[in-house]
């Protein structure tokens, strides 16, 4: 399974939405919206914005989710 490294973000505020690059080391807690400026924070459980408001989870999500059985979490290793 290819890990994808592309999300669309989606305002929850003003329903914006954006074409972003999510970084593959580490996990994004901020994100300003580009057309009203709100700052997103990853919503309780996610660990970082794209799982919250993105169209695809971080990769780090998507890694841990094509593990093998048990060892598939879904839990983040940012």
């Amino acid at each position: 399974m290819a890990i994808e490294t592309h999300s669309e973000i989606t305002c929850p505020v003003c329903g914006h939405r954006k074409l972003e690059e999510m970084p593959t080391d580490s996990c994004q807690f901020l994100y300003e919206c580009a057309q009203c400026s709100t700052v997103l924070r990853p919503k309780p459980g996610d660990c970082c914005v794209f799982c919250s408001y993105g169209s695809a989870p971080c990769p780090s999500i998507q890694a841990q989710r094509a593990l093998p059985g048990p060892e598939a979490t879904g839990a983040c290793t940012c």
